[in-house]
């Protein structure tokens, strides 16, 4: 079983902070060079997408360009890879029962672009077909864990066992448990596992040490998230799905100062430019508007697109930087109602506190009761309102 592979998807599927991809005709329309042409990894990449050219229903060639466009993608959190890697898969995109590593790729793009639904038929169709996949499992319980079914993803989870690396069937199970509560035990269990498999790759290590530093943040211990959060920049200092949760650490510390430095020449990515803004209004900092009004200027584009992926950006958006936390309420609710992480509870609860809307607080305090999800920062702002 191919590791890196099963990381990848669970990777991109958990990326979130993407817009909705430009789709090209056909997987050979050049819309820009690629950065690095002598890069080695680009260089294969190039020669992957020739061969893709000349024989463009191959689905296992499709399968490898798409497959390293989704890597792309989340690295560089960039959405028109997402657009790239779907046009590699073209030919069999509308079809009902693609090839099972196309499909597995449509299902992540299907998630990285939030049509939940749709991402789900393809994965409940490739573990039907073969129970032993253990990348469609995999995705299907961060999908399930993002939307809110909890019970679906631990099952999912569970069904890793003797298909999967431990510490991947450990980690799938942890992040599910730290949201349903059992967040210390989930933490001291995934933190004993990790340090059992000291070994392993890089690529998992990145992805297990991301997952404790935000329980830990949850759960208020600050040492231990800083130190988890180091060591997975030290493994992935690139990584944008990282430098977000890094940069949110940062935030809550009251440590803003440091994220400028962290996420500067990474404004390309709009959910980290939105915490460059956060971090230069929180310091004072002279471009603050400059960046707002880029940030403004994306948004409306989105939204002029169709594209709602960017919400809960766009609600933390409305609520700190444009002071509008009705419009900010407005969004968080949306985005709500087809995401249920722990930031997509904080910006509801925070817009919901500033607009005095007891309905939206509500909502809040019973999937807190129902999920018996713990962290600090909802847990201290509740604590603070009558109920």
């Amino acid at each position: 079983m191919n590791k890196q592979a099963v990381l990848l998807t669970l990777l991109a599927a958990t990326f979130g902070a993407t817009a909705a991809p430009y789709t090209p005709a056909t997987g050979n329309v050049v819309l820009e060079r690629l950065p690095s042409r002598s890069d080695p990894a680009q260089r294969e990449l190039a020669a992957a997408r020739a061969k893709l050219a000349a024989d463009p229903r191959n689905p296992e060639l499709a399968a490898a360009v798409a497959r390293r466009y989704v890597t792309l993608g989340r690295e560089d959190a960039d959405p028109r890879y997402l657009g790239y890697a779907q046009a590699a898969l073209a030919p069999w995109w509308s079809a009902a029962t693609p090839p099972a590593p196309v499909q597995l790729l449509r299902a992540t793009i299907l998630q990285s672009t939030h049509q939940f639904p749709a991402a789900l038929r393809d994965l409940d169709q490739l573990v039907q077909a073969n129970p032993a996949d253990a990348q469609a499992w995999l995705t299907r319980a961060t999908v399930q864990q993002v939307t809110g079914d909890f019970a679906g993803a631990r099952q999912s989870c569970t069904r890793l066992f003797g298909i999967a690396p431990d510490l991947v069937l450990r980690t799938c199970l942890a992040g599910v448990g730290s949201l349903t509560g059992t967040a210390r035990a989930s933490y001291l269990t995934l933190n004993q596992a990790y340090a059992a498999h000291r070994s392993t790759g890089s690529g998992i290590a990145d992805w297990v040490l991301t997952l404790l530093g935000e329980m830990a943040a949850r759960l208020g211990d600050a040492p231990a998230a800083e130190r988890h959060f180091r060591q997975a920049l030290a493994l992935a200092p690139l990584d944008a799905y990282l430098l977000g949760a890094y940069a949110d650490f940062l935030l809550d510390q009251n440590r803003a100062a440091e994220a400028v430095p962290l996420l500067r020449g990474h404004e390309k990515a709009d959910a980290l430019l939105l915490r460059l803004g956060l971090a230069l209004a929180a310091t004072g900092g002279r471009d603050t508007a400059t960046v707002t009004a880029m940030l403004r200027d994306r948004f409306a584009a989105a939204q002029l697109r169709g594209d709602t992926v960017h919400q809960r950006e766009q609600a933390r958006f409305e609520l700190a930087l444009e002071r509008q936390p009705a419009r900010a309420l407005a969004l968080a609710k949306q985005n709500w109602a087809v995401q249920k992480e722990p930031a997509d509870l904080r910006i509801l609860l925070d817009s919901a506190l500033a607009a005095k809307d007891k309905a939206a607080l509500a909502t809040v305090r019973a999937w807190v009761r129902q999920t018996g999800i713990e962290d600090v920062a909802v847990q201290h702002r509740l604590a603070g309102v009558a109920p």
